[in-house]
């Protein structure tokens, strides 16, 4: 018999437990979520025609392709070990691989909204044929619509399965997909109500149909693209969803306050992808051992998972422009 799977690893740090089976999970659901958009793809491409809003829908559906590659090649870059190369580690492959999702999105927002903005311009009036499908004659937009419920349904499920993994493991790419995914089903949706327009004699409804797809990719790209800058460009670590600073910074200054001889502190954290990098300024209270810096260090490595490399420096001034309160107790 087998033993249990070593734990995964980000860098030198050791996954917990439960991130280490919600990284394997996440992994089986990309797989499965690449193997059901190829074949979405496929049938959306064969039945789509002349549609705008078809042509539209598939473009979306080839780019939900990159996130999930993404976060599969970040998640075995972010394994390598810190070396004299690279002393960080490998953990930057997050945030390249959500900024060039975010820059694929936007790319193409800003193509289809040009594309589709151009058809309405023009009046253009897509044809919607017939096909003979078993001995029968059959309205070709019915098999569209069949080929979008496919398509719209499988990424909502799957968003919902990938959004509490990626708030276990701090990914934003896997956030960025889910994210993706739980909007799909307006894609759908709105290719679908183009379909029946064009059906009820309104030309310009599929156009319409493929400028709000075209308006929700570029919306997507601008907020994936500002989130991904923000990361690389060193700001403060915030929440998998950047909805708001990360907690754990309170924490990190609430524990370096609680030592008797810790005058005063302040703290540097910056996301480097699924971890975080900090710097912790101490202004001591007389000379500090070299064993109470190193004791104050593993107590707030142990504070959290992606405490992953922690540095204490006693200082006899806090640097600026460093986070030396924590929230809640700032002064009005």
């Amino acid at each position: 018999m087998t033993g249990p799977a070593a734990p995964a690893r980000f860098g030198h740090t050791t996954l917990p437990q439960e991130q280490h089976d919600m990284l394997q999970r996440a992994k089986r659901i990309q797989y499965g979520g690449l193997a059901y958009m190829t074949t979405v793809i496929v049938l959306v491409y064969l039945v789509m025609g002349s549609s705008q809003a078809m042509k539209a829908a598939w473009a979306e559906d080839l780019l939900s392709l990159i996130p999930p590659i993404a976060f599969l090649v970040a998640v075995h870059r972010a394994r390598r070990p810190p070396s004299v190369r690279h002393p960080y580690g490998h953990h930057r492959s997050v945030g390249a691989g959500h900024l060039a999702a975010a820059v694929a999105l936007l790319s193409m927002g800003l193509f289809l909204v040009y594309d589709s903005g151009s058809g309405l311009l023009k009046g253009e009036h897509p044809p919607i044929g017939t096909v003979h499908l078993f001995g029968q004659t059959v309205w070709s937009g019915w098999l569209m619509i069949a080929v979008l419920v496919y398509a719209g349904v499988g990424p909502v499920i799957l968003g919902r399965l990938k959004l509490p993994l990626a708030q276990g493991l701090h990914d934003k790419v896997l956030y960025a997909d889910a994210d993706m995914n739980k909007a799909d089903w307006m894609t759908a949706g709105s290719a679908i109500l183009g379909i029946l327009g064009i059906g009820m004699g309104l030309w310009w409804a599929d156009g319409a149909a493929a400028m709000v797809i075209s308006l929700s990719i570029l919306r997507d790209g601008i907020r994936q693209l500002k989130g991904a800058t923000e990361d690389l460009l060193d700001g403060e670590a915030r929440t998998f969803d950047d909805g708001d600073t990360h907690p754990v910074i309170d924490e990190v200054l609430h524990a370096a306050r609680d030592e008797g001889w810790v005058g005063e502190v302040a703290c540097r954290v910056r996301d480097e992808g699924h971890v975080f990098h900090t710097e912790v300024f101490v202004v001591p209270v007389g000379v500090p051992e070299v064993e109470r810096l190193e004791s104050l260090a593993e107590s707030i490595k142990a504070l959290d998972w992606k405490l992953d490399d922690v540095v204490v420096a006693p200082v006899s001034v806090l640097p600026e422009g460093v986070r030396s309160t924590p929230r809640g107790l700032e002064t009005p």
